[in-house]
């Protein structure tokens, strides 16, 4: 899979990208991860990517022209169009089902915005879909691009050891996951669960799946609903 973060801190995003699993994952040629500064596409000679917003406001918004000649030039050297994603509090928010979909696909794109926002019409002309990682706002969208590729990755085949490490963990399966414990077996007169120390796995397994019903009652019930929904 390849993935291609456009914005005007590439500097900010490498430091993320190389670093623990998703940095490994990408020596090992797992994913191709890159980062590219929207300001190298600037037509200005002052490497100006930003203008006062028609119409009055406050601060400054993105032009059209670095963001749509940057993702051209992409698509060019890749010879091919990835799907482009665009960090937006106004998108819908991230799931893990949704990173599982993207996940699957060849190569994504993600647009970092900056400043009061980027211009409505490269948002019309090339963008594919909005995606927020919550009800709130950041001074860009590199934090949220790193978040998004970092869930990405290591659903991909073979960053983590097994298929297992993720499809236990909380939101995959609509369900969050159930406690989690390791040595010492009593800490500070606290003690890991007998069940977890006796060695009969059907029964670990079921109180696994016990716990994780009883954590998401206790604190998401929401994703039940959302479940039964689905269902």
């Amino acid at each position: 899979m390849r993935i291609e973060i456009l914005t005007l801190f590439p500097e900010m995003c490498e430091a993320v990208l190389g670093e623990s699993i998703v940095g490994r994952a990408r020596a090992q040629g797992l994913v191709e991860l890159h980062a590219r500064n929207i300001r190298d596409y600037t037509v200005s000679k002052q490497k100006r990517v930003d203008d006062a917003p028609y119409g009055g406001g406050y601060g400054m918004v993105m032009q059209a022209q670095p963001i749509y000649d940057c993702f051209q030039a992409l698509c060019a050297e890749w010879g091919s169009r990835p799907r482009l994603i665009y960090l937006s509090p106004q998108g819908p928010t991230l799931t893990q089902q949704k990173a599982r979909a993207l996940a699957a696909l060849p190569e994504i794109a993600l647009l970092c915005g900056h400043y009061e926002g980027v211009d409505e019409r490269v948002l019309e002309a090339i963008v594919d879909e909005e995606i927020s990682i919550g009800n709130y706002v950041l001074t860009g969208g590199e934090l949220p691009a790193l978040v998004l590729a970092d869930c990405v990755v290591r659903l991909l085949p073979g960053v983590l050891a097994a298929d297992e490490a993720f499809e236990r963990e909380s939101h995959y399966a609509g369900l969050l996951e159930h406690p989690q414990y390791t040595r010492p077996a009593v800490w500070e007169g606290r003690a890991v669960p007998e069940i977890l120390l006796n060695g009969h796995h059907a029964k670990q397994e079921a109180w696994r799946q016990e716990q994780s019903l009883r954590r998401t009652i206790e604190k998401r019930p929401d994703l039940l609903t959302e479940r039964s929904n689905e269902l």
